[in-house]
């Protein structure tokens, strides 16, 4: 097939795709996603903080002398 078919063929299919995936949300709207009155939600506020505890724990677990250089060669 050549190229500039295959590329108008993908055009024309992504175009229907997004046609439809828009008349399915206006069919089916989500709360607080398609509609306006939704609060933000705190959902990255508290990501953050797990990652950052999960962290801390981990440098805790880590022994004392971790931290210091290693004399033996690691190969690449």
């Amino acid at each position: 097939m050549h190229p500039e078919t295959h590329l108008q063929l993908h055009a024309i299919r992504s175009a229907e795709l997004q046609r439809h995936a828009a008349e399915f949300r206006r069919a089916h709207p989500r709360t607080g996603i398609d509609t306006e009155a939704a609060p933000p939600a705190p959902r990255m506020d508290m990501r953050s903080r797990l990652g950052w505890t999960m962290v801390e724990l981990g440098l805790r677990l880590l022994p004392e002398q971790s931290g210091s250089p290693s004399r033996t060669p690691r190969p690449a």
